[in-house]
């Protein structure tokens, strides 16, 4: 995951994604400590070590497995979580609606298992700053492993138990990113953190909840450019001379809601009736 690592051959300790005959995926780490099983077979990690991506791997059983550095559409749907996990469909979207950056100092809050943590960190690279918040111990728990598990090193990543909405304490930050429930308590301590032109960006699964936020968003008045959209996505089968559609495909997820902060004091800012 940690783009320092993603070229070459396979090294120790690092994360990899088997691929079966029919394209289903088994994350799995390069551990000489814990071989792997899958599907009743067994592999050896010195027979991977020192390979090159898209190898081809037989297991004890002499079934036959492509083996891969995972992509972030790989990864994500197979971290080991407490909670359900952003969708890769909608990672993609909100790194570019909420416009990050290598050096961006960036707020997040609702951690889960770390998977949003990942991308945003990907993201903003080295010179950049995380600031992560998180209610629940288990999901700091489970974050900080998977981060050091499937990303690596992570010294520009501050992770904090605490709740955003009233114990927020950066200032200067780039952009706020929450996935919460209710994200309009955190309207205020957001537009305290964020520089003047700062994005808010927040993720919610119901249209009720996009409504409140939204509702709240104006009566704040501080902020403009509020924008809601969703995504689908539909992948295609394509075999021999049948090209149509999957029988199934990821429709609703969640919405995304940002807002830019404006500068302070302003008055009179043109609005739609």
């Amino acid at each position: 995951m940690n783009p320092k690592t993603l070229r070459g051959p396979f090294l120790e300790n690092e994360p990899v994604v088997f691929l079966d005959r029919k394209d289903r995926e088994y994350l799995a780490r390069l551990d000489r400590s814990r071989p792997i099983a899958i599907r009743g077979g067994k592999f050896s990690i010195e027979d991977i070590i020192g390979h090159e991506e898209g190898s081809v791997v037989r297991s004890s059983v002499n079934e036959p497995f492509l083996v891969f550095r995972p992509s972030l559409p790989q990864l994500i749907p197979n971290l080991p979580r407490n909670a359900q996990v952003i969708y890769p469909k909608d990672l993609g979207p909100i790194l570019i609606w909420a416009d990050l950056f290598p050096g961006a100092r960036v707020v997040e809050a609702g951690v889960g298992a770390g998977a949003l943590s990942m991308a945003l960190l990907r993201a903003i690279a080295s010179e950049g700053h995380l600031y992560s918040y998180e209610l629940r111990q288990d999901f700091v728990a489970m974050a900080e492993k998977n981060v050091a598990k499937y990303f690596g090193a992570a010294p520009n990543w501050t992770l904090k138990i605490g709740d955003v909405a009233t114990e927020l304490e950066e200032s200067d930050i780039d952009r706020v990113v929450l996935d919460l429930p209710e994200p309009w308590q955190v309207i205020k301590s957001a537009w305290k953190a964020l520089r003047p032109g700062g994005i808010l960006l927040c993720y919610l699964p119901t249209v009720l909840q996009v409504k409140s936020l939204v509702d709240a968003l104006r009566d704040d008045q501080r902020f403009a450019c509020i924008e809601t959209l969703e995504t689908l996505m539909r992948f295609w089968h394509i075999k021999g001379m049948s090209a149509r559609p999957q029988h199934r495909m990821v429709a609703h997820t969640g919405f995304l809601t940002c807002a830019r902060r404006l500068a302070d004091g302003q008055k009179d800012i043109p609005r739609s009736p």
